[in-house]
């Protein structure tokens, strides 16, 4: 087993990844910033480190830094959790050429499914199905227009690079075309300084789903169900949940069994999530695969009572899965809403500050994951998101009641949250129906 590990992180994942590590019996050592010095996971880990001021290039993105922050202090292993560097294939390389163990897939594989091009071809030949579209990357925007008359419009063109929701454009006519094809390729060189882009038909009115799995490094691999992740704003996630509710039992086992598949095939390691789009008529197309820890993993551990950080570690650690697929049961249903400093109602403004009051809700079946406490300031210059609140419950509107009753007894003062917002989506007759899609907050929230 790992005996002391680097957490390249910071806010709630971090606090996670050290709950983990005490379980385990394993050391830990945070790194933060300057603007971090008074944050949680600085104060619960065994050893903390400044590494660089507030800005994300000269802290949390800095290589160098934690690189020798990790040798200064004696770790064997680095977790980067999720965001920051966890999809960096040069970290994963400078770790693995120096003998500290990366806590999560090779840098190869971070790299061929990092390129969204290249991971769709490498699906396809693993028998997942793909959206129709062009084989890689575009060559010009001559071979842009030929495909899409084949497909027929809408299609999307996409960063090959591209993740967090940049590089994206949804091309409804022909005449539109040539405009966007030049946009993405300029943002896909300043968001990831690459220009490579591809095309897609675009699925209209999807919903998101992604299935979660477990492999470990002597060929062992396992699906822990699915999650359903409709429920987004500009591509970034609000509210997910598990199992999904447009699934037979018949269509999720045969989704697992594709994404188990392709995990043997392609020969992965550690946790990974492969991303689909499911349209109308319940047909799933591979979207993307997330090659770390995703921000929603609780819901599945609330489901099948898998610890999926530990679960990392100990895979990290040589160690073969102590279950087969056979082993894997689902109990209930299980919900998560993001909780974001931030107004939705000023078109989200995001809204740092000092935290006056706190009260998280408590009870059966209601976990918080989270870094705030009460007199703490949030900065200014990361992610929105404070809190995570996860409940569980026997059925999805056993969940849904929970959730209401959760929201009604969070109390966040000094600063402005989407507590009320995540509220109303609850409320909304077409959520609670289960008729929605990706497009629901903009339709049904934002254009009342």
């Amino acid at each position: 087993m790992l005996k002391r590990i680097l957490i390249a992180n910071r806010g709630e994942v971090a606090v996670r990844i050290i709950r983990a590590c005490r379980e385990l019996g394993i050391e830990t050592v945070a790194i933060y910033s300057e603007a971090d010095k008074e944050a949680l996971h600085v104060r619960l880990a065994d050893r903390a480190v400044c590494i660089g001021p507030a800005k994300m290039s000269k802290s949390y993105l800095n290589i160098k830094n934690i690189i020798e922050t990790a040798c200064l202090t004696g770790c064997d292993s680095i977790h980067p959790g999720f965001g920051f560097l966890s999809e960096n294939a040069h970290f994963a390389q400078i770790c693995e050429e120096i003998g500290l163990k990366w806590i999560g897939p090779s840098k190869e594989m971070i790299t061929l499914m990092g390129n969204k091009s290249k991971a769709k071809e490498t699906m396809e030949k693993a028998g997942v199905p793909v959206v129709p579209g062009s084989n890689g990357v575009l060559k010009d925007e001559k071979q842009a227009e030929k495909i899409a008359k084949q497909i027929g419009y809408p299609v999307i063109l996409k960063a090959s690079s591209g993740g967090g929701g940049k590089g994206i454009r949804i091309v409804h006519e022909e005449n539109e075309l040539k405009g966007a094809f030049r946009l993405v390729k300029q943002e896909a060189k300043n968001s990831f300084n690459d220009d490579a882009i591809y095309l897609e038909k675009f699925i209209e009115n999807p919903r998101h789903i992604e299935v979660q799995l477990l492999a470990d490094e002597h060929g062992n691999v396992v699906s822990l169900g699915e999650r359903d992740c409709s429920i987004q704003r500009n591509n970034q996630k609000m509210i997910e949940e598990t199992p999904s509710s447009i699934l037979s039992e018949k269509q999720r086992q045969k989704m697992s069994k594709v994404a188990v598949n392709a995990m043997k095939e392609i020969g992965y390691q550690n946790v990974g999530t492969i991303e689909f789009l499911v349209d109308k008529d319940r047909n799933y197309y591979f979207m993307e695969m997330n090659t770390r820890l995703q921000v929603e993993h609780p819901i599945t551990e609330a489901i099948t009572g898998i610890d999926i950080v530990k679960e990392q570690i100990k895979i990290a650690s040589g160690k073969e899965l102590e279950f087969t697929q056979k082993d894997i049961t689902f109990h209930g249903h299980s919900m998560e809403c993001r909780i974001n400093a931030e107004n939705p109602f000023k078109n989200f403004m995001p809204s740092p500050g000092k935290i006056t009051g706190l009260h998280f809700p408590g009870g059966n079946g209601i976990r918080v994951d989270t870094a705030i406490y009460e007199g703490y300031t949030i900065p200014q210059c990361y992610d929105a998101m404070i809190a995570k609140l996860i409940v569980h419950g026997k059925d999805r509107e056993e969940s849904i009641a929970k959730m209401k009753s959760a929201l009604g007894e969070l109390v966040i003062e000094g600063i402005e949250t989407n507590r009320d917002f995540l509220y109303q989506i609850l409320e909304n007759k077409k959520f609670l129906s289960n008729d929605y899609d990706t497009s629901f907050i903009q339709k049904e929230m934002l254009n009342q």
